[in-house]
């Protein structure tokens, strides 16, 4: 018993101080994350998205959004002050859509300057951000930066069965049958820093690969013309098959 208290109170001891480190590496992140006003739209956005018949972009979205811009960044070599700044923009990147859906990356950023201007956060650091955050869309965003180019990758990569919100299968739309379809979804970069992929297995059943690319198609484009931006060819591969 005493054995496994100790090892019980060395991993709570080990966690925290992970905590601590990451506060000190991505000090601007610790703050938004906790900040409640964009906890509240990253939460109602997501609500008015599930009433408009679309796939889950809430807290667990943008913290895989986070997660993989952070990934991309870091396996790049880019410092912590600009991997900050990039994982800040990756969890406000959809509050827009509490406006509309039409035109979200431009509410959103502006919106996210409100917020992190009321921070008190400079200007230095929230011209990156929205910008990253203006331009994350396919309709009309262009990689024009580093951290837009991660952020562009990280959320289009984010392909998965429990963003599907619509419970009843037989009501399901394009939309929710290419993301129930999606099993295991995975974005890697190689060892050689040439090259990224996104790795996905589709079971056919619930939806066929070529519906990926009917509704996919220029998010993936955008996802090569950010992947080019860093420096990298981008690879699609849908079970085992490289498509792009």
């Amino acid at each position: 018993m005493k054995k496994e208290k100790k090892e019980k109170e060395e991993k709570k001891t080990s966690k925290k101080k992970k905590v601590s480190e990451e506060l000190d590496r991505f000090p601007l992140f610790a703050r938004i994350s906790e900040n409640e006003a964009a906890r509240v739209y990253i939460e109602c956005q997501n609500k008015a998205l599930k009433a408009l018949g679309y796939t889950e972009h809430g807290l667990a979205h943008v913290r895989i959004v986070v997660e993989r811009t952070r990934y991309i960044l870091e396996t790049l070599g880019e410092d912590d002050h600009t991997i900050d700044l990039a994982i800040t923009a990756a969890w406000l990147h959809d509050i827009g859509n509490i406006v509309n859906r039409v035109d979200h990356s431009q509410s959103g950023a502006l919106m996210a300057f409100q917020l992190l201007n009321e921070m008190k956060v400079p200007a230095s650091d929230i011209a990156p951000i929205i910008c990253a955050i203006g331009n994350h869309d396919e309709g009309n965003g262009v990689p024009v930066n580093r951290i837009s180019a991660a952020l562009i990758l990280a959320d289009k990569s984010d392909v998965r069965r429990s963003r599907v919100q619509q419970e009843d299968e037989s009501l399901f739309d394009i939309h929710d049958r290419v993301n129930f379809s999606a099993t295991e979804a995975e974005i890697k970069i190689n060892r050689d820093h040439s090259g990224i992929k996104l790795k996905l297995h589709v079971d056919t059943r619930y939806g066929e690969i070529g519906e990926y690319f009917e509704i996919f198609m220029d998010r993936m484009l955008l996802c090569k013309r950010a992947a080019n931006s860093l420096g990298l060819n981008f690879h699609l591969i849908i079970n085992e098959m490289s498509l792009m």
